[in-house]
């Protein structure tokens, strides 16, 4: 029995490390084309690199030099840094509130943040670039109220299920101890939610950095450019595409997202769990 079980592990672990190598090969033939001559890059893609079609970093100082690489970069790391802040901060604060106070205010405002959950982007994106003109919104600190109106949906749910985890009598304590509302929070209540704060910052931090269609419609591309956009701009006139600055700039945004979520990938199951805990 015991090696029925064992060669069946064994057959699960083959197949799902079968499928991982799969998953990953993508990322993997991009790599190699990042080193390679434009011209190799379209006749022959699945070709190792070797010493005609070996090309070294020319395709990463050209994306660098030539398109403004590190410029999206800046841009990209504080719209990603300054808007996940924001919605950290809003929606768990949103959140605590919804929870503790019950009435039906806080009911339809729940609510409607679960809906904004499921409306598909495309049917306000146009509204939403309209109002963004006229508001003003259309530099880097503008749109991060926009990402905080888009992101609060999955923050707060998250937030809720957490916080009717945690027992009022500590809350209750603080306040008798003299602590205010907003000192409750700071001091209680936000140090207990840390497992959520990480996961949600995770999940909003991987979603804001390759987002490219918000950023398109909403900032001044004429001053400001993400990753993504230079990256699509790397596609020029007539049809050309530069294919070796395009594959050099996809490893380069790719890597840091990669290794930010393998290194806190542990916290994102931590802080879903914790959320799914009802008191």
């Amino acid at each position: 029995m015991s090696n029925t079980k064992s060669k069946k592990g064994w057959a699960g672990t083959a197949l799902l490390t079968f499928i991982c190598c799969w998953w990953v090969m993508p990322i993997i033939i991009v790599l190699f084309n990042s080193f390679k001559k434009k011209t190799w890059i379209s006749q022959f893609p699945f070709q190792l690199p070797s010493g005609k079609t070996f090309i070294g970093l020319t395709n990463y100082i050209e994306a660098i030099d030539h398109y403004g690489f590190m410029d999206s970069v800046g841009w990209t790391i504080f719209i990603t840094v300054f808007s996940v802040l924001l919605i950290l901060v809003c929606t768990s604060m949103c959140a605590w509130f919804i929870t503790r106070v019950q009435n039906k205010a806080t009911k339809l405002v729940y609510l409607l943040c679960v809906f904004s959950m499921v409306v598909p982007f495309q049917m306000v994106m146009f509204t939403l670039s309209k109002v963004a003109n006229i508001l003003g919104l259309t530099t880097p600190w503008g749109i991060t109220i926009v990402y905080l109106g888009f992101g609060a949906g999955l923050a707060v749910f998250m937030f809720c299920g957490f916080v009717k985890s945690i027992p009022i009598e500590i809350e209750e304590a603080a306040m008798i101890d003299g602590c205010s509302p907003i000192q409750t929070f700071f001091r209680v209540v936000l140090p207990i939610m840390k497992p959520t704060y990480i996961s949600v910052g995770i999940l909003e931090t991987m979603w804001i950095w390759n987002d490219f269609l918000l950023p398109y419609l909403v900032l001044d591309l004429k001053k400001y450019k993400t990753i993504s956009i230079v990256i699509q701009y790397m596609k020029g006139s007539y049809g050309r595409v530069d294919m070796g600055a395009i594959m050099a700039a996809l490893i380069m945004a790719v890597i840091p997202v990669i290794v930010f979520y393998l290194s806190c990938q542990k916290y994102i199951i931590k802080g879903v769990a914790a959320g799914a805990v009802k008191g």
